[in-house]
């Protein structure tokens, strides 16, 4: 097999839903960092038309696995006459609201593209991400960003602090579709700018809805708060849940006391994707 190729994990350090599309899909307002916690794949060349993958996520079927659309997307767009297996060594919890199936597509996309000299820009690759998943794209743009539209427009914002986090999963998983197709959810929240982001609105505006329908991610919620820890929040729709840190050995020793069957992790953000420089264009 080739060299590791990692997948980082997204937090959500602010999300806002601030309107509905005649689609159904929502407009939002987000804020994407990296973190330091990732998932591995590798690639195996395999005879054309082949395309196969071991490891992954427990209960997901190779057909519907993002990292085998990924590959036979590339395959699509660019004709060349190629196959692959995909291994993963799947860290990452399932529905945990941190990107892991779309960081693994991302990936993928990233690999390939190298491995099989496809020589796609960034831009082209973005433009097949998106129609992954709505969280693909920035993993391919490569840096912390701002995000509106459904999550795809991106503006880089590298100079966020490269905080120290405990992530949290409260042994649940979250269905996205249910949260954004909740009745009780608000739709119409104002938009803010990146300037009230940074003098600290971070509000995820899908918490209140996420808290009530899940009572173990309510729980969750409230313990990292009675840790003395900062700004406790949701990522994405959930399940996981995050706090802000002092440093790193303050997070370890947190996560060294958080009750089972709960899990997690001491971890520290990052503005830059470690697969950042296998793409090189003018899109920065």
């Amino acid at each position: 097999m080739s060299r590791a190729y990692p997948a980082p994990a997204k937090l959500n350090l602010m999300l806002r839903v601030v309107g509905q599309r005649a689609d159904g899909y929502h407009e939002l307002q987000t804020v994407f960092q990296f973190i330091d916690l990732h998932d591995t794949l590798y690639f195996e060349s395999l005879p054309p038309g082949s395309i196969h993958r071991t490891g992954g996520p427990a209960g997901v079927a190779e057909t519907a696995d993002l990292t085998v659309r990924a590959a036979q997307k590339l395959l699509t767009e660019s004709n060349v006459r190629e196959g692959v297996h995909i291994h993963i060594d799947k860290q990452l919890p399932l529905g945990g609201g941190i990107g892991g199936g779309s960081s693994d597509a991302a990936t993928t996309l990233l690999a390939l593209n190298q491995l099989w000299n496809l020589g796609f820009s960034r831009t082209e690759l973005m433009a097949m991400g998106v129609s992954l998943g709505a969280d693909v794209p920035v993993f391919l743009f490569g840096q912390s960003a701002w995000g509106e539209g459904i999550g795809e427009r991106l503006v880089a914002m590298p100079e966020l602090p490269e905080a120290h986090y405990v992530l949290l999963h409260p042994g649940v998983s979250v269905a996205t579709r249910e949260i954004f197709a909740a009745p009780e959810l608000t739709r119409q929240h104002a938009p803010i700018t990146i300037s009230a982001f940074l003098d600290g609105v971070t509000e995820n505006t899908l918490e209140t809805t996420v808290r009530r329908r899940y009572p173990g991610i309510d729980r969750a919620l409230d313990w990292l708060q009675a840790q003395g820890l900062h700004h406790a929040r949701l990522t994405g729709s959930g399940a996981c849940c995050f706090a802000l840190a002092s440093d790193a050995q303050s997070a370890q020793q947190i996560v060294a006391t958080v009750p089972k069957p709960w899990r997690a992790w001491a971890v520290r953000g990052c503005n830059r994707h470690p697969l950042h420089d296998l793409v090189r264009d003018t899109l920065f």
